[in-house]
């Protein structure tokens, strides 16, 4: 029993009412429900081997886990996602997941994937939406979201539905625990002090840490292209990307590329699939972190800790250089069964298209014809006027007054 508390609560920043965990396997005996959602917005990017290191955690620990594609909630996080494409997205997000899922070994055959307009449109689910709204005050929903929801100037509404409906998904998926990362610890709060008064139990509440982006400061996020290397992006991008991602020497803190070892290449090189019976079964096996490093500067070394890793680098025994070939040549490896089936299958494609249409370039306004109207007309030839007044006036080097006097002046006879 101590070993599956172990293995649930294994590379996480935080656990809130871990007694809830302890219930449900000591006292009640059976399988943990929980579930992890994600809302089909940006391209999926390799943070996302995070939560799906955890997710082969839950398995291994016998644990049922859900993963909700939150269709709505990408539409509410001030439009993310247009609902005309949240429908491919949420096609796209299940396929590339579970591609994910096998490139490091975990079978999916265990997971339940679920809709969350399949449920969030029932009478019951938008009874009690109104029944939450009727507690919780603007300032706090606002607050539940500030790390979540996308912040703006003016924010909508619906950034504030956002974190409430979230924390009702823990009573509508009927689950005992939620998994998240560390920036959802506010909306896992509102679900602890809000569910209760409407009469539905507390729950638990898993957060793994964000991983920090491949530049300088902020998290692995979609929106920002150059603080992620995406699932698709072929070895020569990766290998590029990881060259040129924020390291300096002997700083361990807040590297991003430090914490990708500890929190993906470790945990997903322990990840055994082997068979008791005629089950196949997740068990860990010795993690293992291999630098091919050239023997100038010391020649191949290999960690199984990460204590070792960061030891190594803070003393600049390892270079960023030659822990950036090893990252380098791992992620690569982990990517190619994802890039195979995608190069491999048309209908993948065809959904990733459909799921990210290229931008539409903005139409050129086309240009307004003036319309002359007859005063400018009347101007315009008084102008020619004297114009031609003025070279006749040049002419015979008088002035135009002296021309007009003349010409008075002058009789015309036949």
């Amino acid at each position: 029993m101590a070993d599956k508390l172990k293995i649930i609560t294994q590379n996480l920043q935080e656990v809130l009412n871990e007694q809830i965990i302890k219930h449900v396997i000591e006292v009640e005996q059976r399988p943990l429900n929980i579930y992890w959602g994600t809302a089909p917005t940006g391209r999926p990017h390799c943070g996302y081997f995070v939560p799906m290191t955890k997710i082969a955690h839950f398995l291994q620990a016998g644990c049922h886990v859900k993963i909700l594609l939150a269709d709505l909630h990408a539409f509410l996080d001030n439009m993310k996602a247009p609902l005309d494409l949240v429908a491919y997205r949420v096609k796209y997000y299940e396929r590339i997941i579970k591609a994910m899922l096998s490139s490091i070994g975990v079978p999916i055959d265990k997971l339940t994937f679920v809709i969350g307009s399949n449920y969030q449109l029932s009478e019951k689910y938008t009874m009690d939406i109104f029944r939450m709204s009727s507690l919780v005050t603007q300032n706090d929903a606002k607050r539940a979201g500030a790390d979540v929801v996308k912040q703006v100037e003016s924010p909508l509404l619906s950034g504030l539905i956002y974190p409430l409906m979230q924390a009702l998904d823990e009573q509508h998926l009927d689950v005992d625990a939620q998994f998240g990362g560390v920036d959802q610890r506010k909306i896992f709060v509102l679900a602890e002090e809000y569910l209760p008064p409407l009469g539905y139990k507390k729950r638990a509440h898993l957060m793994n840490p964000m991983v920090p982006g491949l530049t300088q400061g902020g998290k692995m996020s979609s929106s920002d292209p150059n603080s992620k290397i995406d699932l698709l992006d072929n070895p020569k991008t990766v290998s590029k990307k990881i060259a040129s991602a924020f390291c300096a020497a002997g700083v361990v803190e807040g590297n991003g590329l430090i914490a990708f070892v500890e929190y993906v290449l470790l945990p997903v090189s322990q990840i055994s699939l082997t068979n008791i019976g005629d089950e196949k079964v997740l068990v860990e096996k010795e993690a293992r972190f291999f630098i091919d490093r050239p023997e100038k500067w010391g020649g191949p070394i290999e960690y199984s800790s990460i204590e070792q890793l960061k030891a190594d680098f803070a003393s600049e025994k390892l270079s960023p250089q030659d822990l950036k070939q090893g990252i380098s040549e791992a992620l690569n490896k982990l990517l190619d069964p994802i890039r195979d089936e995608f190069d491999n299958d048309p209908s993948f494609k065809e959904l990733e298209a459909k799921a990210y249409p290229p931008p539409v370039a903005p139409k050129s306004a086309k240009k307004k014809e003036k319309v002359l109207g007859s005063k400018y007309l009347e101007a315009i030839e008084a102008k020619k006027k004297r114009e031609t007044e003025k070279q006749g006036a040049d002419a015979t080097g008088d002035s135009i007054d002296d021309v007009a006097a003349k010409v008075s002046e002058t009789n015309i006879t036949e």
